[in-house]
């Protein structure tokens, strides 16, 4: 499924040296999407620790990019084979726009190629668009204490699910070099 997405944006995965912007594009989050995104108050520190986190092995952050600059992740983190665990932020401006699918589309996709079977994504119950998002994949919703858990159970791996991340891979790098590049030719 290829969406649309907004603002000529692209979904490609963040590379080791992009850290920062990852951490820049949470702190950028208003305060309610940020409280959706950690289910609660998180300090500016503790937002920099989590994002330097995401280069561990077992982690894979998926970001929604326009004109080169970070507006929403999905991140993937494998905590036990088999098993993961899928968190979203998406920026403001850029949220009910098919983002989130992009995202979660693609999270799928790594989850299903990294032999995960289980794929949970956690939400505040008044989180109606992660809500609404996970029952578009056809995860089933669990309420539990005033969260929601949703799951979904990637189908197995193929040579051609590998194949296709490769290429998304691949067309992913491209188009940052493109992209790069024009905005380089554009400030001369």
């Amino acid at each position: 499924m290829q969406e649309l997405l907004p603002d000529n944006g692209s979904v490609r995965k963040l590379w080791l040296g992009e850290t920062e912007a990852y951490a820049s594009h949470l702190l950028r989050l208003d305060n309610e999407s940020r409280r959706r995104r950690f289910s609660g108050a998180m300090s500016d520190e503790l937002i920099r620790r989590h994002a330097a986190s995401a280069t561990g092995l077992g982690t894979v952050v998926h970001g929604f990019f326009v004109d080169g600059v970070l507006r929403g992740s999905a991140e993937l983190r494998v905590y036990q084979p088999g098993e993961a665990e899928a968190a979203f932020s998406i920026e403001l401006p850029w949220q009910s726009h098919g983002v989130g699918s992009a995202l979660l589309e693609r999270t799928l996709l790594s989850a299903r190629n990294r032999g995960v079977k289980r794929l949970r994504m956690h939400c505040l119950a008044d989180n109606q668009r992660m809500q609404q998002l996970a029952r578009k994949f056809a995860a089933d919703l669990h309420f539990d204490f005033g969260s929601v858990i949703g799951e979904v159970d990637p189908p197995r791996s193929t040579a051609l699910s590998l194949t296709r991340e490769i290429m998304e891979d691949a067309h992913g790098v491209a188009h940052a070099i493109f992209e790069a590049q024009a905005r380089l030719m554009k400030s001369a």
